[in-house]
């Protein structure tokens, strides 16, 4: 398991098989998507709670393609924390 997902299942008490809803759209997340990018090299500066969030591979595409679905799925999970 990845480090970003291992504290993001940790912080919400989540565990191996269980379904983990999107954050965005409520379908089964496939996903924990950095809301501000590692970048090239793989900063793991970026790994916190409050930039990891669930998401299903259709809200996942949609975070890399649009700033603005991106910064909503911040202020989704921001309150969800």
């Amino acid at each position: 398991m990845q480090k970003h997902t291992k504290i993001y299942m940790d912080h919400f008490d989540y565990f191996g098989d269980e379904f983990i809803p999107c954050e965005i759209c409520n379908s089964k997340s496939v996903d924990i998507h950095h809301l501000e990018a590692k970048g090239m090299g793989g900063s793991k500066t970026k790994d916190y709670i409050e930039n990891l969030i669930a998401v299903c591979r259709s809200c996942h595409v949609k975070c890399h393609e649009n700033k603005d679905f991106n910064n909503e799925a911040k202020e989704i999970h921001l309150k969800n924390l």
